[in-house]
């Protein structure tokens, strides 16, 4: 295990490195003057140049990506161009709504995906198989952008039963939770369902009947844990892919998590505001998917044995 261990974790590290490499050139490619954005157009060009000196971006790009690596080994995302805070600071006044929202989503997730893979499995080919496939795909077409607005005009405005946008108590994080965990639940229902219908089909489960156990049992003691496997190795990429959809959920919701920080950033080319939350993304990314590797390689020790060949 210490090898595929230290494998997973070298990985990371050289993900995390590229990341933050790619990030850093990219935003400074992005038209766009911060200093311009922080004083106005009328400014004086001399109060320009000195606070572009004061903020080191009068700097070659390779000078203030040396001196940002230099930063980030040391723990230091920077201060914001826009209110001189700590980006560590305003990261950890925001992610905890992140982090609220992403749990929310993974229980809408689970509570849908669930019920309907494991019926669709335990009734392949009858009309509730392809009811809840048809469902599944329209989860998994649906974009956020498009749903997220949906469910707000019907919930919030025509029903009037959820409130539109804002972080104020259970009812305001429900229709950001569904946005974000209907997709995932269709991705999740068809990898559950997939998974079930092959284990099924092997020779121990037909000795598991033929024994006089019950259908639940085989279900849950013999048939959902060998199926596991790759809902597991799943669930990791999603839970990723969660924080980056809540860039999007959280614009349309007005949630105030990392998203919304990192796209009032982007509009006033903050670079070390949007670096940290890109890295922070990126870092919870690989987090995740380190998690779900040695998960998978506990479950099938043949995994990390292969890694090790």
């Amino acid at each position: 295990m210490i090898p595929f261990l230290v494998s997973r974790l070298t990985s990371a590290l050289l993900v995390l490195s590229g990341v933050s490499c790619a990030v850093f050139l990219l935003l400074h490619m992005v038209p766009g003057d911060p200093v311009e954005v922080m004083l106005g157009e009328s400014a004086a060009p001399s109060d320009r140049d000195a606070l572009r000196a004061s903020l080191g971006l009068d700097q070659p790009l390779l000078a203030q990506l040396w001196h940002y690596f230099g930063s980030l080994l040391q723990g230091d995302l920077g201060s914001s161009l826009h209110s001189r805070r700590p980006v560590v600071e305003l990261i950890a006044e925001r992610f905890p709504a992140t982090a609220e929202l992403a749990a929310a989503a993974l229980c809408v997730a689970l509570a849908l995906a669930l019920p309907l893979g494991v019926t669709a499995a335990l009734r392949q080919g009858s009309r509730w198989d392809r009811g809840m496939m048809v469902l599944a795909l329209f989860g998994m077409s649906v974009p956020s952008f498009w749903l997220g607005p949906l469910l707000a005009l019907l919930f919030s405005i025509a029903l009037g039963w959820l409130p539109v946008s804002g972080r104020e108590g259970f009812s305001s994080i429900v229709l950001p939770a569904l946005t974000l965990g209907i997709g995932m639940a269709a991705i999740l229902a068809r990898m559950l369902r997939g998974a079930l219908l092959e284990i099924l089909s092997e020779d121990y489960i037909r000795t598991a009947y033929a024994k006089g156990l019950s259908s639940a049992r085989v279900l849950w003691c013999h048939a959902l844990p060998n199926a596991a496997l790759p809902v597991v190795t799943l669930l990791g990429l999603q839970l990723g892919t969660l924080l980056s959809g809540t860039v999007i959920t959280e614009t349309v919701f007005s949630w105030p998590g990392i998203g919304s920080l990192m796209v009032e950033s982007i509009n006033r080319r903050d670079y070390p505001s949007v670096q940290g939350c890109v890295l922070l993304i990126s870092l919870v990314y690989v987090f995740l998917n380190t998690l779900a590797d040695l998960v998978c390689a506990t479950i099938d020790p043949r995994i990390r044995l292969g890694s090790n060949t």
